[in-house]
């Protein structure tokens, strides 16, 4: 028996923006997880995929290639050039679905992981990624690359689409709060409805996505440098330009006003929008308050995290 586990994940400052080529930052959440069990059966009964959270029992050998969780197995198989597998791959997970914190990521890297020490290897952290992406695409449409990426390195990451992936030190803990609206979000909704609304008003798109982008640049100085003060004022920056964009929602920004009134540095939404998590950035000192502030402006759950 094999078990592997992937933390869960948010975007710091860039959702949106990357899809188009800016920088982004994400950070891992390991307060949430993904974990996959590979344990051998008999010669001859195949590969079975048994997902608990989803209720769902898939035979690998008959699963239509659109099915993402047979095909992070599949591409496994195919990396390490191993024939079919006699295996029961058993996954759970904590990190809640449809709210940004990269579910779908979180659960391909732990079977990949694990399918990788059931062989008897381990996966290079770049090529983990590569893998999960295309897994990711089945999910999303067209995702931007972040999730599977923080998600296969477990570090902060500074991320340009096809470019650069550059994980990078934190000089000072950052204390966050992710606070789950109860709306789930699809991705590749969203994702899909920015990219019509951007064919329809390129230019301004366009300019919002280069400020977005140099956000994520002063962000990750600010991060390097243990400027929080500053880190919280462009979360800000980059909450007030999703909003142009028009990802943003009434429940989103409710719990962006409760955390703000309550001494928060900065707060945002993270990932798709229009549902799903906001995130703040507080204090040792404020992490109480604005974590209570945030239960009465109706969050469904709020997570504390402690990125180092």
């Amino acid at each position: 028996m094999t078990t592997a586990s992937a933390p869960g994940k948010i975007i710091l400052v860039g959702e949106h923006a990357v899809v188009y080529g800016r920088p982004a930052i994400a950070v891992p959440i390991s307060k949430v997880k993904a974990t996959a069990t590979v344990e051998e059966t008999p010669r001859g009964t195949g590969c079975i995929i048994i997902a608990k959270d989803l209720n769902r029992t898939i035979r690998v050998a008959q699963a239509t290639f659109d099915d993402p969780l047979a095909a992070i197995v599949r591409s496994t198989l195919v990396h390490f050039r191993a024939q079919d597998l006699d295996a029961t791959i058993t996954v759970s997970s904590t990190v809640p679905v449809a709210s940004g914190m990269g579910s779908s990521a979180a659960v391909s890297t732990a079977i990949a992981r694990a399918l990788a020490g059931h062989l008897g290897n381990t996966l290079n952290n770049d090529i983990l990624a590569a893998l999960v992406f295309e897994a990711e695409r089945l999910y999303h449409g067209t995702p931007s690359g972040v999730d599977n990426t923080v998600i296969a390195h477990a570090r902060p990451v500074f991320f340009v689409k096809n470019r650069l992936v550059e994980t990078f030190a934190v000089k000072s803990p950052l204390r966050l709060l992710i606070a789950d609206t109860g709306i789930p979000s699809s991705t590749r909704v969203v994702v899909e409805d920015v990219r019509k609304a951007r064919e329809a008003n390129q230019e301004k798109y366009d300019a919002w996505f280069r400020q977005i982008g140099q956000i994520a640049l002063m962000a990750r100085a600010a991060i390097i440098a243990g400027e929080q003060f500053a880190l919280g004022a462009l979360m800000d920056g980059n909450q007030w330009l999703l909003e142009q964009i028009g990802v943003s929602s009434p429940e989103i920004d409710r719990l962006v006003q409760a955390a703000r009134q309550a001494g928060a540095l900065g707060a945002k939404l993270s990932g798709a929008g229009r549902g799903g998590n906001v995130i703040a950035l507080t204090t040792e000192q404020t992490q109480d308050t604005v974590l209570n502030s945030l239960r009465h402006g109706g969050a469904a759950n709020v997570i504390a995290a402690t990125i180092m």
